[in-house]
């Protein structure tokens, strides 16, 4: 078995994303974006972004530039392990952006996600990532902060609202004066949720397809 990883297009990544990951949308906003080929077969994307959170960079003493979010791992059935294929995307992601200094990724407990693939990599949990209420708006449910981007406020919405589980937070840092710094950080890693596997059986939902684009030689929008 041969895997590649190399720069896709946004098509790709949305691509691979609409079929392989829970959450059927890909991020909004600038993105480096990663395509995964298991024997010349296209099998996903992995996707780093400034995340939903505007604040993410402030708890660690950084620049807005000097962090990034892991938003999205959609893999269709693979053979490589999740923790092999984000560690070689680590490297590719500092390659590219030398000034970045930490990655911060959430594990969905309402996924019965609790981080087994992140643990696999030595990241460092950081405890409970508090989560906002979800509203049903348009036929669909939608996080609180976006609210904003479709006209509305959480303070004037009659919308059907709902609770959901908080996520588990993971940091990587990409440099030894970041690690030092964060290592005071570290919890215990909380234990693996019943739904998941290294290979993230929710991520991997098969659908369909090779490769739907062509590689792109740019390495980020």
């Amino acid at each position: 078995m041969s895997l590649r990883l190399d720069w896709c297009s946004h098509e790709a990544a949305k691509y691979a994303v609409e079929h392989w990951h829970y959450s059927r949308s890909l991020p909004a906003g600038k993105l480096v974006k990663i395509g995964v080929w298991e024997d010349d077969q296209f099998i996903g994307a992995v996707v780093f972004g400034y995340g939903a959170n505007p604040n993410l960079y402030k708890p660690y003493g950084l620049t807005q530039q000097e962090v990034c979010e892991l938003t999205r791992v959609a893999l269709k059935e693979h053979k490589a392990t999740v923790t092999k294929i984000i560690s070689i995307s680590l490297k590719m992601l500092k390659s590219v952006a030398p000034g970045l200094r930490l990655v911060v990724s959430f594990a969905d407990a309402n996924h019965d996600h609790i981080g087994g693939i992140y643990q696999g990599g030595n990241w460092i949990y950081s405890g409970i990532a508090k989560s906002t209420p979800q509203y049903f708006v348009k036929g669909r449910w939608i996080h609180q902060r976006q609210l904003g981007s479709l006209g509305f406020s959480a303070k004037n919405v009659d919308f059907p609202k709902r609770k959901i589980l908080d996520k588990y937070r993971y940091l990587y840092p990409l440099d030894d004066e970041m690690r030092k710094q964060i290592e005071p950080l570290r919890k215990p890693y909380p234990k693996r949720g019943r739904g998941e596997i290294d290979n993230a059986p929710q991520s991997n939902e098969e659908t369909g397809g090779a490769s739907p684009t062509r590689p792109l030689s740019i390495k980020a929008d």
